[in-house]
């Protein structure tokens, strides 16, 4: 007897084909974006080579563009960010999943996640009224102190700079990579939890010794999303960066990053110039990708864990 293929009804697959357009159509959306950033961006690449990604000059006057500056810069606030907000975020994670009390857990999350629904030119505008004052108060005492003998602490104490960056990115990347680890420990067995406070442990040895290795993939992949945010920022960044094409590795001098140098410049920009910016943009996007597509691969690692567990 010859088997009946199953029918499948047609609301069934009329939303199978809805969902599946929507899918595709986010791809889409990313590879054209792609596509016409790179085929934008081909100019420059080809008139300076490898150059035009290791030249520190940028002097559109005189049509001389190279892009180390703004990835130094990028990557340097990036990783202020990084050092300063991921412990922040990581003590917020374990304080509501493993040390608050219950009445406290809730509430402290949602206002934790509230900072994610800020804009970025408001953070851009707290910067430059609040933060930079402050930051220049910090950046004065330390340039009367033996600090400023250091390469990181040199210069004068503008307010504006690296370090009231770094301080803005690692404000706005907590809530993203709070909530991630709060998830993640969220998922460690309740039995291994229970077994080691029956073995008389701590909470510190508990979360030292089985929450965080236990998820420990998922938290660096929690904290590549959060560099993946820093790394795009652009209004919040430009205001208080200071815009200055200085290579410098000191917190106190201003400087200038990818997405910053876009918003200040593209307007004016015409020619081999606005190529050189979208060669910059199309940088960042590999970049950020590639940042994601990690942090994706650590998140999903935890989950055949999770499932083999």
């Amino acid at each position: 007897m010859a088997r009946t293929r199953r029918r499948i009804p047609w609301s069934d697959a009329g939303f199978r084909a809805a969902t599946g357009l929507a899918a595709f159509l986010v791809v889409g959306i990313a590879v054209v974006i792609g596509l016409e950033l790179f085929r934008n961006s081909r100019v420059p690449i080809h008139e300076f080579g490898w150059k035009f990604w290791t030249n520190k000059d940028w002097d559109p006057v005189n049509g001389e563009f190279g892009a180390y500056t703004f990835i130094w810069g990028t990557l340097y606030s990036s990783l202020i960010a990084l050092l300063l907000g991921a412990p922040v975020a990581l003590g917020i994670a374990i304080f509501i999943v493993e040390v608050g009390p219950l009445r406290l857990r809730r509430g402290l999350g949602f206002l934790t996640d509230l900072l994610a629904a800020v804009p970025s030119i408001v953070y851009g505008l707290w910067g430059i009224f609040v933060l930079v004052p402050l930051v220049r108060k910090v950046e004065t005492a330390i340039a009367g102190s033996r600090l400023s003998n250091l390469p990181i602490f040199s210069g004068p104490p503008y307010g504006i700079g690296m370090l009231a960056a770094g301080i803005i990115l690692a404000i706005m990347i907590v809530p993203f990579i709070s909530s991630v680890m709060r998830e993640v420990f969220q998922t460690v067995p309740a039995r291994l939890k229970e077994s080691a406070y029956a073995l008389g442990s701590t909470t510190w040895e508990v979360v030292w010794d089985i929450v965080l290795p236990y998820t420990r993939q998922a938290v660096i992949g929690g904290i590549f999303l959060g560099l993946g945010r820093a790394l795009g920022e652009t209004m919040a960044v430009t205001f208080v960066l200071g815009n200055a094409y200085d290579l410098s590795a000191s917190l106190l001098m201003p400087g200038t990053s990818i997405s910053s140098s876009i918003a200040n410049e593209f307007n004016e920009a015409v020619g081999l110039h606005r190529s050189a910016l979208i060669a910059l943009g199309f940088l960042l996007f590999v970049v950020t990708f590639v940042v994601l597509l990690i942090a994706r691969w650590m998140l999903r690692s935890l989950k055949r864990k999770e499932g083999n567990a």
